[in-house]
């Protein structure tokens, strides 16, 4: 019968391996999210999105509670299809996006929590 034992090496900076491997993980990221950038402030979050060669027309914005969907028609010459979630609700009517030189610029307002808090008399 083979026993497989374990291969252990002496590491004399585990921390500088661990520090190579969460620069490459998160260099890798960075690359799988290079189209866009996020933004937050207590007052609103701010997403810039790469689209270049779509004009207004070719793209397509839908916000649900704290869910923004973005993407192209048919027929755009190039095909967006993004998703982001935000750790708030969104106050539509108060947030804006802009489309200038290739580069959409969503400013989504936080909703703020209204209060719901009644008042009783004491008779």
């Amino acid at each position: 019968m083979f026993l497989a034992t374990p291969i252990i090496r002496h590491v004399t900076r585990p921390d500088a391996s661990l520090q190579r491997f969460m620069q490459a993980a998160t260099s890798a990221a960075q690359q799988l999210n290079g189209d866009f950038q996020v933004t937050q402030s207590d007052e609103a979050t701010v997403l810039s999105i790469d689209v270049p060669g779509l004009s207004r027309e070719q793209l397509q914005l839908r916000i649900e509670d704290n869910m923004v969907h973005l993407q192209s028609v048919e027929g755009a010459p190039r095909q967006v299809r993004r998703s982001w979630e935000l750790p708030h609700e969104i106050d539509v009517p108060a947030s804006s996006a802009k489309l200038d030189l290739g580069v959409l610029t969503l400013t989504l307002q936080r909703r703020k929590p209204v209060d719901k808090t009644v008042t009783l008399n004491i008779q």
